[in-house]
């Protein structure tokens, strides 16, 4: 009787146990409910104020995170964003900022963001140039992106080259990647076209006058017709009387 007891506790402990067991087992991680917040997402890194507060500045920020809930759950193409550190605003030259307009700010947040979703493997497939979000009136401005056998990731805008320093979030369809320094627009911040040389002026007197054989009139060369008549009149005249004194 006894053993009966025993077995029956047993199997009774055993039913207890397992549905707990099962249910603190570890599952597959839950989905995010919602699209990813990009200014979320930099504010949780802790050093992105700057680039934080020029998206807030040109609502890029309220742009870009309208264009990932519209992409979100549809397969769109998704975005990549490069955020410059505090410390790579810092390193700029003093003004830089300052010195822009406020359409210039906005392609300047727009050339960190790529209008396609790139996970650091995907990089190395990438096609160059790779077009950024900025556009300008020579059309979009693009972005050079290579990886070599080890993985590691260069950006170059033409003006700034950066490696890729980690991901602050990769999962379709953002993938945000932190850089040590701003990548610098080729469009306004590449060497400025040296300006054309001033054409000779048309019709500017050659040296040592005309060349005209004639002398114009009014030279001191040339003789008043008034005085030329006069002087002929005067030579007639005189022959005349000639002839007459001869003949008497």
């Amino acid at each position: 009787m006894a053993g009966r007891i025993a077995v029956a506790a047993a199997a009774f402990v055993a039913l207890a146990v397992v549905p707990a067991a099962l249910a603190q087992a570890p599952g597959p991680a839950a989905a995010p409910s919602g699209p990813p917040n990009v200014t979320a997402i930099l504010e949780k890194g802790g050093q992105y104020t700057t680039f934080i507060r020029l998206m807030k500045e040109t609502q890029q920020d309220t742009q870009l995170n309208s264009q990932l809930n519209s992409s979100f759950g549809n397969n769109g193409g998704g975005y990549t964003v490069f955020a410059p550190t505090d410390n790579a605003f810092n390193n700029l030259k003093p003004g830089t900022l300052n010195s822009l307009t406020q359409q210039q700010q906005v392609s300047l947040v727009q050339g960190h963001v790529l209008p396609q979703f790139y996970s650091m493997d995907s990089f190395q497939t990438a096609s160059n140039p790779v077009r950024t979000q900025a556009s300008g009136r020579d059309g979009p401005y693009t972005l050079n992106i290579t990886s070599d056998t080890n993985n590691q990731v260069n950006v170059s805008s033409g003006v700034v080259d950066v490696r890729i320093s980690n991901a602050l979030y990769s999962t379709k369809p953002l993938a945000v990647y932190s850089v040590d320094k701003v990548l610098l627009p080729l469009e306004l911040f590449g060497a400025k076209a040296p300006a054309a040389a001033p054409t000779a002026s048309e019709g500017k007197p050659k040296k040592g006058g005309s060349s005209d054989a004639s002398s114009p009139a009014g030279s001191e060369d040339s003789e008043p017709t008034g005085a030329a008549s006069a002087r002929a009149v005067g030579w007639s005249v005189a022959g005349l009387a000639a002839v007459l004194g001869y003949l008497l």
